[in-house]
């Protein structure tokens, strides 16, 4: 039974070459259905592509910074990008410095960790903000041009529709929606993580100090700047008045003059100060 299990196996394996054999492949494109995925299309000439597997240090070592800047202080970089550098920058210019500086980025983290270990100091640590920076104006560049696309062919900006709504203890914050595939009257998933009220009396004191909070720092900053050209006007008797409403303009220089032209009046006695004591 065994023996002629084998010679039918061993007979429809050679069907199977033989069928192989005499189909002619053309040299077209064919498509092949699969279920669990789109239509892909294979050729006669092309293979399956991987990419090739590079275990060897020098890959690795692009984790780490350049051996000569290992035990520095202080290494010598370069600013961050600007946005009117980017803005002339072509598509595939700035999609290659997009992963240069994402190359960066991950060098930058592990060269931070290895510091932490060693309880040594990271040199140049603005680095990591000079690599933010950079990706944050990136993206703003790539943000406009979509958008300006899109309001050319479609009179649209693109971009996700959003909402100012207000979260759990009533602080601001912009929603942008999104599509779900449960209706929101029965998610209830969604209803414990997005919750937009601010109803009660303890939000409303809350929102009451962190309001006084803000303007606080406000009066602060206000006051401090007065201080600043009260300063400058006591010390240089003729100043630049324009330099100075440009570096300080939301001061009010006027009312700064009202108050050291009465400062520069000193302390006096009334006239009907004596004829009240006598």
């Amino acid at each position: 039974m065994a023996a002629l299990t084998k010679v039918i196996y061993g007979s429809k394996l050679n069907n199977v070459v033989k069928l192989l054999t005499n189909l002619s492949i053309k040299t077209e494109t064919i498509s092949v259905a699969i279920p669990t995925c789109n239509l892909i299309s294979f050729n006669k000439s092309s293979f399956i592509h991987t990419t090739s597997k590079h275990n060897d240090a020098k890959n690795l070592m692009e984790f780490f910074d350049d051996e000569k800047n290992w035990g520095k202080r202080k290494v010598q970089v370069g600013r961050a990008w600007k946005l009117d550098e980017l803005r002339i920058k072509s598509n595939e210019d700035l999609h290659k410095l997009w992963y240069i500086l994402l190359k960066e980025r991950n060098m930058l983290l592990t060269m931070e960790e290895l510091y932490k270990i060693k309880y040594e100091i990271f040199p140049n640590d603005e680095r990591m903000d000079k690599i933010e920076i950079s990706m944050e104006n990136l993206e703003t560049v790539v943000r406009e041009r979509n958008k300006a696309y899109h309001l050319l062919e479609t009179g649209k900006s693109g971009e996700r529709p959003a909402n100012v709504v207000r979260n759990a203890i009533g602080i601001p914050f912009v929603y942008r929606f999104r599509q779900y595939s449960i209706p929101k009257f029965v998610n209830t998933k969604w209803k414990k993580e997005h919750i937009h009220s601010n109803r009660g009396i303890a939000v409303a004191k809350f929102l009451r100090l962190y309001q006084e909070k803000f303007h606080n720092q406000r009066r602060k900053f206000r006051n401090y700047e007065e201080n600043q050209v009260a300063c400058i006007l006591r010390n240089f008797p003729n100043p630049d008045m324009e330099a100075i409403k440009a570096k300080y303009p939301k001061v009010d220089i006027a009312k700064v003059l009202r108050k050291k032209n009465r400062s520069s009046q000193g302390h006096f006695i009334p006239s009907w100060w004596d004829s009240h004591n006598q």
